[in-house]
């Protein structure tokens, strides 16, 4: 079974982006230190303009074969006339306002998204699945999370876009790793914590 891996820059008081959406504040914070730890351990994850870009081009995924965003995510790529952001990999987007997709290598998933994605942990492969946001996927996608990369940036937004788009409900995880860099982001990784069937 593969897993679904939430990876996600959030500020400290856990907000993806402002009220809006935007989350151009967390881009200063990618300095040399950082990047280098992006590129060494998450290459996937750095879109195919910024690759290109950065002359990553060359980088073999190391984690993640398939991404899977919502609408809104998406859109950020499409206002700057990226239909596919991320071209090394398997796209899908859940989104019920695009009847067509505008690129081959992106699926629309207009319905059952949580469906979609049980299918794509039940596939083999060594690759797991990166949910790349943003807040009402995720709370759709809550339940099937099995793991989170938590980038915390230390900045404080007071209100916004946060985490998980969603009604209460507690998911517990355990803490896997926690590193820290000299820029003020610490990147936690966490697993959940499964509860075992009744004996």
């Amino acid at each position: 079974m593969r897993k679904l891996t939430y990876f996600v820059a959030v500020s400290i008081d856990g907000f993806i982006g402002g009220p809006d959406g935007d989350a151009n504040a967390f881009m200063p914070f990618v300095d040399e230190e950082f990047l280098g730890f992006l590129t060494t351990e998450y290459p996937e994850t750095i879109s195919a303009e910024g690759r290109r870009i950065l002359g990553l081009e060359h980088l073999a995924n190391k984690r993640f074969d398939t991404v899977i965003q919502g609408r809104a995510s998406y859109q950020v790529g499409l206002d700057a006339g990226l239909t596919s952001p991320y071209g090394h990999l398997r796209e899908y987007v859940a989104a019920r306002s695009i009847e067509k997709s505008p690129d081959p290598n992106v699926e629309i998933v207009a319905d059952d998204v949580v469906g979609k994605v049980r299918e794509l942990k039940a596939e083999e492969s060594e690759f797991g699945i990166w949910l790349c946001g943003g807040a009402t996927l995720a709370g759709v996608l809550a339940d099937e999370v099995d793991e989170l990369v938590i980038k915390t940036y230390p900045l404080v937004f007071g209100s916004g876009m946060p985490m998980f788009g969603s009604g209460f409900a507690i998911g517990e995880f355990a803490l896997e790793e926690n590193r820290t860099f000299g820029n003020g982001v610490i990147v936690r990784t966490y697993s959940r914590k499964r509860q075992g069937l009744p004996g």
